[in-house]
């Protein structure tokens, strides 16, 4: 347990990483395969990454992150999107239960139509909501397993969703929600962490 605690208070949002680092494929399949047991609503498993190491690639989010140096920098950028239509999948990630016996073949029917049902009487609007939300939840895991295996990272909003989209060839019912940068921290020239508020500035019981 302090081991993870550890995790939680080093792990900062790096503004400049070390150049020249490389990550290989390995090493973030051994991220992404922890990454793959945060929670989603439903188990419907929202989240895309998209691993970016190819330094054309960098280049063109870098242009379509307003040339942020961190983007420049990195070891890896990694592109997190959301994708509206997780639910139409929830027949095939309920038929390992199925298979298993888990699920009746009526519990199966009952649970993919209960969900597809959710989804589709909220509406496009809570779609886009629980795309951007699980695949938020998601992200900070990335980041946190990130952290405990020695990378660094940042996640960044501050980049052009149509851009990376088109360079990407990204689906529409895909969300670009963030962006997370990934290598080694270049600590020279730290700041110190910003402010967090106490507790009692953002807890409340019971009531608001």
């Amino acid at each position: 347990m302090s081991d993870f605690m550890s995790v939680i208070k080093e792990r900062r949002s790096a503004t400049k990483f070390v150049q020249g680092v490389e990550i290989s494929q390995q090493e973030l399949a051994d991220l992404f395969s922890l990454t793959k047991f945060a929670p989603s609503a439903f188990n419907l498993q929202h989240t895309h990454y998209v691993a970016v190491t190819d330094p054309a690639r960098k280049e063109g989010i870098y242009e379509a992150a307003n040339k942020q140096y961190k983007v420049k920098t990195a070891s890896a950028v990694i592109l997190v999107l959301g994708d509206t239509k997780a639910y139409q999948q929830a027949g095939q990630l309920n038929e390992g239960l199925l298979n298993l016996g888990v699920l009746s073949k009526q519990e199966y029917d009952m649970t993919v139509q209960s969900t597809m049902q959710f989804y589709e009487k909220r509406g496009e609007a809570f779609q886009r909501e629980e795309a951007i939300r699980n695949a938020s939840l998601s992200a900070m895991q990335f980041m946190l397993i990130a952290k405990a295996k020695g990378w660094d990272t940042c996640p960044m909003i501050g980049f052009d969703p149509g851009a990376v989209r088109n360079l990407f060839n990204i689906p529409e019912r895909y969300i670009p929600v963030l962006l997370i940068t990934l290598g080694k921290e270049d600590v020279s020239n730290q700041r110190p962490r910003g402010y967090r508020k106490p507790i009692s500035e953002f807890v409340t019981y019971n009531s608001f």
